[in-house]
């Protein structure tokens, strides 16, 4: 493999010139810039980033480490922030925790070592990144958590007002008539979905309606836990006539669980989701969610990150982006058979499942 000095060889000038040529560390005259860079084409020859970020301290790598690479809402996040990144000359290098903050720490570990520009993290569970994030700061690489904060976070930031969009789903049921409404939210320790409870939990309040502790439902951000909690929810006496699951992946399974039960969405009882995944549009029912843009959390991320790279030493960032609701087919007002369903109708639900 050709190396530096054989470029140099080639092109007839010195060491020197070649790294100033490579690095763009000093001035080169045009004839001389020319020869190297068709040296350099000949010869193949391609640069050791990590060599480079030894003399720079940095690479022209940014981490991000996400915690579930299957679940769908995340790859237009980690779409967003590599567009930006490239389009700048930077390249992302992805990493999966699959939830689990033992392996979160692994990851970040070993990443400082390949010494990355910067660091977008969505955090795992019960993550906790503050020494990690210190380490990275003091070694000149900035850090964003995105989609959900660590305990403890102060860094730059980049969430959806999950709170706004869980209050709009809520109050848009209960504008449709919706009195027995019921939540699966996801794991309670991650702040989105305490801020999507939150949400909830505040239009039913606005609305006087009581919520009873069996109501809510907390679950794993899957279409398993989804499936799971709606079956507890449609044994429930009344049954809930509407249901806000905490992201789509947990409208998945709530729509699977109605359907083995032999009840009709949303003539019998309605979902909400949120995140607005594309395949949400393709669910029978299409199922109505809460748009959060995904694109925007990863392209917000990297800018900022590029700022701190260009010298931005201002406080922390913390952004919120909008959601907006997306209706479609699975939520309708409630019949007046489900909204007074009645003991009878209930059990017969829970026996078809």
């Amino acid at each position: 493999m050709a190396n530096m000095q054989e470029i140099a060889r080639i092109a007839g000038v010195s060491l020197g010139t070649v790294s100033h040529v490579l690095n763009n560390t000093a001035k080169v005259s045009e004839p001389k810039r020319a020869r190297v860079l068709e040296a350099v084409q000949a010869a193949g020859y391609q640069p050791s980033q990590l060599a480079r970020g030894l003399r720079r301290d940095t690479t022209n790598m940014i981490g991000m480490v996400i915690p579930d690479i299957t679940n769908p809402f995340f790859p237009a996040v980690v779409r967003g922030a590599e567009d930006v990144a490239f389009s700048n000359g930077y390249r992302l290098i992805l990493c999966n925790t699959d939830n689990d903050h033992s392996k979160e720490i692994m990851h970040l570990n070993e990443l400082r070592t390949y010494l990355p520009a910067g660091l977008i993290v969505i955090p795992s569970n019960f993550s906790d990144l503050t020494t990690q994030a210190e380490s990275y700061r003091r070694a000149g690489s900035g850090v964003v958590c995105i989609d959900r904060l660590p305990r403890n976070w102060s860094g730059d930031s980049v969430t959806a007002d999950n709170e706004a969009g869980a209050y709009d789903a809520t109050r848009h049921l209960i504008q449709l008539g919706h009195t027995k409404l019921a939540t699966i939210t996801g794991p309670l320790h991650l702040t989105n979905a305490m801020d999507r409870l939150g949400g909830f939990k505040r239009a039913v309040k606005e609305a006087k309606l009581h919520l009873f502790p069996e109501y809510v439902q907390e679950t794993t951000f899957d279409k398993q836990g989804g499936h799971a909690k709606t079956l507890i929810l449609l044994r429930l006496i009344p049954r809930p006539t509407a249901i806000f699951a905490g992201n789509d992946m947990i409208a998945l399974g709530a729509l699977l669980a109605v359907r083995e039960a032999g009840l009709r969405c949303p003539e019998e009882i309605s979902i909400m989701g949120f995140d607005d995944l594309d395949l949400a549009e393709t669910t029978n029912p299409s199922l109505s969610s809460v748009a959060q843009p995904g694109y925007q959390l990863g392209t917000t991320a990297a800018q900022i990150l590029l700022d701190r790279r260009d010298g931005d030493t201002s406080p922390a960032k913390h952004i919120v982006l909008e959601t907006l609701l997306h209706l479609r087919n699975s939520v309708a007002p409630p019949s007046e058979e489900t909204n007074g369903n009645s003991s009878a109708k209930s059990r017969r639900g829970s026996k078809q499942k």
